[in-house]
């Protein structure tokens, strides 16, 4: 019986010479558009998103402050108006959009801070997903924790002011307006992850932006509370669907831009 020696391969140089194996590590992440299909890339968006949702049941540190503080910031609102106004429904829709605005800030500082925080962010970034995956992942995740407040938030202002907030169209609108403001968040929640003042700067760069969605859905809020024919609220409606599409659209072509140097 004899041995046989399996043939190998060696590369050697025009002078003869084996070339020196390389130990550089190639670091570029890789880029998937869609993976095969938008089935595997849904699929990658929902594992971004349950990782986050997962994470946050075991810390419990994003939903619980942003429902904290919006029962809080209701409470100490009607407490404010029952003094003065004579009839809560002219105050209700303001104050909860209001609560959802600064209420949002409390959640979405934290999509990408606590990635920084746990040293996870490179990490996430070096995934072999496409980047937009990862903006999806996380839009997906901020709108759980926003609409999740916002359900708690809800039966306590009916409680407080008197008005009844679960109605159709007003719901609709609170999760287009939810929609984009999440949309837009994520986004400006990347952009601010890699800032030491992160907590201070997202809320100055955000709220301004926010204001076609805050106004938008005040109006279709206040006309449903007042009763008025949706004909004329549709409007409203329409703001914020154009508001939604085109920055989710914008978020979705720059946000591989934002970590370019990272």
């Amino acid at each position: 019986m004899t041995d046989t020696a399996m043939p190998t391969e060696s590369t050697t140089t025009q002078d003869g010479t084996q070339p020196e194996p390389s130990h550089r590590l190639d670091l570029t992440p890789v880029r998937m558009r869609t993976g095969g299909g938008p089935g595997p890339y849904f699929t990658k968006v929902w594992a971004v998103a349950m990782k986050d949702i997962r994470a946050e049941v075991r810390a419990k540190e994003v939903l619980s402050t942003m429902v904290a503080f919006g029962v809080l910031a209701v409470v100490i609102f009607s407490l404010a108006f029952d003094v003065r106004v004579p009839n809560m429904n002219m105050v209700a829709p303001g104050v909860l959009w209001a609560v959802v605005l600064f209420a949002g800030v409390l959640g979405l500082h934290r999509s990408f801070g606590a990635e920084m925080d746990r040293g996870s962010l490179a990490a996430l970034l070096m995934a072999p997903v496409d980047r937009s995956a990862v903006y999806f992942g996380k839009l997906l995740a901020n709108l759980f924790f926003m609409l999740s407040m916002e359900l708690m938030v809800l039966p306590v202002a009916l409680i407080l002011f008197d008005v009844n907030l679960f109605r159709l169209w007003i719901l609709v609108g609170l999760f287009l307006g939810t929609l984009g403001y999440v949309g837009i968040g994520t986004l400006f929640a990347a952009l601010t992850a890699s800032v030491r003042a992160r907590e201070t700067l997202l809320p100055i760069l955000l709220l301004p932006v926010m204001v076609p969605i805050f106004l938008a859905g005040t109006g279709l809020t206040a006309g449903v509370v007042d009763g008025r024919e949706m004909a004329g609220l549709w409007r409203w409606l329409q703001m914020m669907l154009l508001y939604d599409t085109v920055f989710i659209v914008v978020a979705y072509l720059v946000f591989d831009l934002i970590w370019e140097e990272v």
